[in-house]
């Protein structure tokens, strides 16, 4: 058995593999705080709630965008299932060509939702990860890394309007009931979430003009469904991307 660990600025997300086959995932706080022990007991935990032994887990693969969590989990990998984790960027590499700058700068996640997509798809293709950050990467039809672009994520905007105003409240991130909304909640709820969507699907327009008018697009994170949901701009959807890459990567299944 396969545990992949995607360590995000938010979430930590794990799956756990069979082969190809995608038995459980779980989420659990990013915190910097937390030690290996309390990661460990965390880990043992969700693991037993799916009837999983730690003793059935063999291999480990991780990618992560907070470098002291890395060090974290390479222990938990060590101490709770005695194996040495592959690690994006370390010991697992993506086999795309990255043309960022400098390569360093992007981040784990973003290559290895790309590499996915690209093994899936082919390329040229567009990844968009809807998270903390609505993030867009771009993959050429030779496997090259091309870049990408960086949104504000959903929540982020309807917290920054929270935060920043005196009058606007929190609000369910949910398809609004009409783009015009006829209360403070709806018309918040349109502007985020169908605003978000009128930029998403501008972003990806100008990305298929500089990659060609054929890339598919793939969306995936949590936040993934919803905009998926409210446009045909997506050739398929995926909240699990990321860990299915780490598999692909791991040569599991």
């Amino acid at each position: 058995m396969l545990l992949a660990v995607d360590i995000g600025n938010t979430n930590v997300k794990l799956g756990a593999f069979q082969g190809p086959d995608l038995l459980a995932t779980w989420r659990i706080a990013t915190d910097p705080r937390r030690t290996p022990d309390e990661y460990a007991a965390l880990v043992v935990a969700l693991l037993a709630m799916r009837g999983i032994a730690p003793t059935q887990v063999e291999r480990v693969a991780l990618c992560s965008v907070v470098p002291p969590l890395t060090a974290v989990f390479r222990e938990v990998a060590r101490d709770v299932f005695g194996t040495s984790p592959l690690v994006v960027g370390e010991n697992l590499e993506t086999g795309l060509r990255v043309l960022y700058e400098p390569p360093a700068d992007v981040g784990a996640d973003r290559l290895v939702a790309s590499a996915a997509a690209y093994r899936r798809l082919g390329g040229p293709v567009i990844v968009v990860e809807f998270g903390t950050a609505t993030v867009f990467d771009a993959v050429s039809a030779a496997g090259e890394y091309l870049g990408g672009a960086i949104h504000p994520g959903l929540q982020l905007a309807a917290e920054a309007l929270f935060t920043g105003t005196s009058q606007l409240r929190r609000i369910e991130l949910r398809r609004p009931a009409a783009a015009i909304g006829r209360t403070t909640i709806g018309a918040i709820q349109s502007g985020v979430v169908l605003g978000h969507v009128g930029m998403v699907e501008g972003m990806i327009a100008r990305f298929r003009r500089e990659m060609g008018e054929g890339a598919p697009a793939v969306a995936t994170g949590g936040l993934a469904r919803l905009i998926a949901a409210e446009t045909a701009v997506f050739a398929s959807v995926d909240e699990d991307l990321i860990l299915h890459g780490l598999r692909l990567l791991s040569g599991t299944g």
